[in-house]
């Protein structure tokens, strides 16, 4: 089937038609919103959600577990997937820089929390801080390993090295101030010396 020239340029002309239409309606609209005195309408203030600031927290503590375990969990797929879990420098290098940058951060929060009140001890802040620094130490022994080409030591710090991340997600679970879990089958979990856990979330 065969379209004249003349076909053609009518359809192309309101293809673009509809494509300008379609790209105005928000300009269009933005204009009618504008009152006559010709500065644009504010809406009203937004009350922040009750208990906004609690969650906030709990997300940090959250977020901040999770941007360790994606790191720790890439090193550790790439050892084991290298041949002989022999990384070369580079790949070892860019892994490391990650899991420390990771690392550091939740260092740096685990710190900010302790020292907003001086001299008074944060059991919860103080064990994410030190699982966090203990984790370094087993993936600093994991990224030498492997370089060297060690197979058994790098066996063994592979498993040191996932035992070292899930004491950070248990430290953050426990210490960084989450809901208990609610989830019927679950164990309830142990709590921490001087740290009582939100049993709920903060009431909205």
């Amino acid at each position: 089937m065969r379209f004249s020239r003349r076909a053609g340029l009518v359809a192309s002309t309101a293809l673009c038609g509809v494509l300008a239409l379609g790209m105005a309606g928000p300009a269009f609209s933005s204009v009618g919103d504008v009152p006559a005195g010709g500065a644009p309408a504010r809406s009203a203030s937004v009350a922040p959600l009750p208990g906004a600031e609690a969650l906030g927290k709990q997300n940090a503590a959250l977020a901040g577990a999770g941007a360790v375990v994606q790191p720790v969990t890439a090193l550790v797929a790439g050892v084991l997937k290298a041949p002989e879990g022999k990384l070369s420098k580079e790949e070892a290098a860019e892994h490391a820089a990650g899991v420390k940058k990771a690392l550091d951060g939740l260092k740096a929060g685990a710190k900010g929390a302790t020292g907003k009140a001086a001299g008074v001890r944060a059991p919860g802040p103080e064990l994410i801080a030190k699982a966090a620094a203990n984790l370094q130490v087993k993936v600093d022994a994991l990224v030498k390993a492997s370089v060297a080409g060690d197979a058994k030591a790098t066996a063994a710090a592979l498993q040191a090295t996932l035992t070292g991340t899930v004491n950070v997600v248990v430290a953050v679970v426990l210490g960084g101030g989450l809901p208990a879990p609610d989830l019927e089958g679950l164990p309830k979990l142990p709590s921490l010396p001087g740290v009582d856990p939100a049993s709920t979330l903060p009431s909205l």
